[in-house]
């Protein structure tokens, strides 16, 4: 990995059948800076961890490649053989001396490409709490459709066509944890937004770091950003050239700004979001004024 960098390395791979439809590959990555769990959430077979993919001669047995997720195709009952998938025509070739995997663009992901890519940061609240107080769940949600697709019909926005990377970091309440961020939680039913809650709980206000999350991306071949994301925080941080390079943002316009019908519709929310926009410089252009000022209350991560 490159100097400055956290060292990452991605010690498991499985393929995970979704509900809407496309396969994905959850990759497992530990790092020298925690002792968290980091997770990429991978669209296309063929983007591949270097970390993973790389041999550890001599020992390693194929079956050993199997188990931990380092093979190029399909597995299936009876398979023997981690680097030829023979059903799909598919081998991938290694440097003998390194062991590193050797690019092939007819099974390796080229990092030329311009790839979708979500950075998202844990929220458990949103993803699992069904919370109305922020968009993180939404937002997770729609970064993995817009990967799924070729374009979305409703906002034109050009998805992936089933290539793209969500990297999941474990920083809970923008790096708070979650005890913390439920004690910012009650502030906020007290009359603080977002931002002043961690201020008064003695936390920066955005105590994020995206340096794992580069080390990641660099480490499944992608070079060139499609960043899906409404903070300008995160396009400055996700640059690291010339190895990677943002280069372009997809904005994550909320689904009820463009569906009256679907999406969150809360007083929170919205307090949220104002919040973001007027506080924290997050590029959204639609004012909020469904309620009024005075009963909005505001909550949430970012």
């Amino acid at each position: 990995m490159t100097a400055n960098l956290p060292k990452v390395e991605c010690i498991a791979r499985a393929r995970i059948p979704t509900t809407q439809g496309p396969d994905i590959f959850l990759h497992l990555y530990t790092n020298d800076q925690d002792s968290k769990e980091h997770l990429a959430i991978v669209f296309g077979e063929d983007i591949r961890s270097r970390s993973l993919f790389r041999y550890r001669y001599p020992e390693e047995t194929q079956q050993e490649r199997m188990i931990r997720g380092a093979y190029v195709g399909k597995l299936y009952p009876g398979r023997v053989s981690a680097d030829v998938d023979d059903r799909l025509g598919l081998k991938l070739e290694f440097d003998p001396k390194t062991g590193d995997m050797l690019f092939d663009k007819r099974c390796v992901w080229d990092e030329e490409n311009k790839t979708l890519v979500r950075i998202h940061s844990e929220c458990y609240t949103g993803e699992n709490a069904w919370s109305a107080r922020c968009d993180c769940g939404e937002q997770f949600d729609r970064a993995g459709k817009l990967i799924s697709l070729d374009v979305e019909k409703e906002t034109g926005i050009v998805g992936g066509n089933g290539h793209g990377v969500i990297v999941y970091l474990r920083q809970e309440g923008r790096g708070i944890g979650l005890g913390e961020k439920l004690k910012a939680y009650n502030l906020q039913d007290l009359g603080a937004d977002t931002v002043q809650a961690n201020l008064m709980l003695k936390h920066p206000a955005d105590g994020r770091d995206f340096s794992i999350g580069k080390s990641i991306l660099m480490d499944l071949g992608i070079k060139n950003v499609r960043l899906l994301t409404n903070n300008p925080d995160k396009i400055s941080q996700i640059e690291y050239k010339p190895y990677l390079t943002c280069v372009e943002r997809v904005p994550m316009v909320p689904i009820h700004w463009t569906n009256a019908n679907e999406g969150i519709d809360s007083v929170e929310i919205e307090g949220y979001l104002r919040t973001k926009i007027e506080r924290m410089g997050h590029l959204l252009q639609k004012p909020l004024t469904l309620h009024t000022h005075e009963e909005q209350t505001t909550t949430g991560q970012i």
